[in-house]
């Protein structure tokens, strides 16, 4: 997908069929803008490696856990960042590393960090194969038929499933399934599927429509829903102010 406005250009690619149940989304963001404007970025249930620069700052590349509550972002004017958007599955078969302890968090990693520079981001397409080289020879043994089947069905469902029937569905228990939430991602799997049902939610916000589409209670739930994980209520969120939430500034009207 590829959008161009006045002060944001985005661009998003889908991983290679290998790699599609550990990586969401290769994607960059170049801001044209002088303007000094906080951003929101709210939860979508990924885990987001950014590789990072700006006019006057200094080159970063990070690493972001699962996020459970919107968080601010702090004005980016004249940069670019590239990214790589990891399912959760990717904490266990492609970093080898917990999660728990970046939920709502980033961590600052070294500037050559599997093999990148500043240099990757002069290139999009460039940065596309190298990082799809890399992240592929990171997973040393293939992913579990039962946590495949779970994650698939989160995802696939919107978010509108229970830990029962994930578990039904994968003859995976639901205190292991519960066990491993926490251990790699330190949150529950209720939880999840919740910022799953939201983050599935921003589409319909995003065209104006405050009624719930998917399975939430009534309305005064998906209000509340939205305001847990925005901040604001939905007529706020839709009217996205001055781009201030980043992923409605990058979304298409559907």
């Amino acid at each position: 997908m590829s959008l161009q406005g006045n002060q944001l250009e985005y661009i998003s690619l889908k991983p290679e069929s290998p790699l599609k149940n550990l990586v969401e989304s290769i994607w960059m963001v170049k801001n044209h803008s002088n303007e000094q404007t906080e951003g929101i970025i709210v939860p979508d249930g990924k885990i987001d490696l950014f590789l990072f620069a700006a006019e006057n700052k200094p080159f970063e590349i990070f690493i972001s856990g699962i996020c459970s509550h919107p968080v601010l972002k702090p004005p980016f004017p004249r940069s670019t960042m590239f990214a790589v958007s990891f399912y959760p599955l990717a904490a266990e078969y492609i970093f080898r590393q917990c999660f728990a302890g970046l939920q709502d968090h980033r961590q600052i990693l070294p500037d050559d960090y599997w093999g990148f520079s500043k240099d990757d981001l002069t290139d999009f397409q460039s940065f596309y194969q190298k990082a799809s080289h890399i992240i592929s020879s990171h997973q040393t043994k293939e992913i579990d038929r039962k946590k495949k089947a779970v994650f698939e069905h989160i995802y696939t469902s919107k978010g509108e499933t229970t830990v029962s029937e994930l578990a039904k569905l994968s003859s995976w228990s639901s205190r292991q399934m519960s066990r491993y939430f926490h251990k790699w991602l330190g949150i529950t799997v209720k939880s999840y599927l919740n910022i799953i049902r939201f983050s599935n939610s921003l589409q319909q916000l995003k065209n104006g429509n405050f009624y719930p589409e998917l399975n939430y209670g009534d309305q005064s739930h998906f209000i509340r829903e939205v305001k847990k994980f925005s901040g604001v209520k939905p007529t706020l969120l839709s009217k996205n102010e001055n781009d201030r939430f980043i992923q409605l500034s990058l979304m298409k009207r559907g």
